[in-house]
């Protein structure tokens, strides 16, 4: 599955078929256990799926949420050091 594909479909239906991907895994690796798989890089194209899958819903997540930057502490400590600087030289 391309990530195109994965971006055309709807975000219920897309968690729906993350969770068959999943189980899908799971039989997958009760199959390899048991030796009675027949084609083991199917257990890795699954894991790429999953992977592009939860990529794309964490986009989704974090393109609804408001963006709030977080501060570096490099950048807290240069405006501390700025802010320090300030009142000196106000102060002479």
């Amino acid at each position: 599955m391309t990530p195109k594909e994965i971006r055309e479909k709807e975000t219920d239906h897309l968690k729906h078929e993350l969770v068959e991907k999943r189980k899908h895994l799971f039989d997958l690796r009760s199959q390899a256990v048991t030796e009675k798989l027949e084609d083991p890089s199917q257990l890795r194209k699954t894991k790429k799926d999953i992977a592009r899958m939860e990529t794309i819903l964490k986009q989704r997540e974090t393109e609804q949420q408001p963006h709030h930057k977080k501060k570096s502490k490099a950048n807290r400590r240069i405006q501390q050091t700025a802010a320090k600087t300030t009142a000196a030289t106000a102060t002479k």
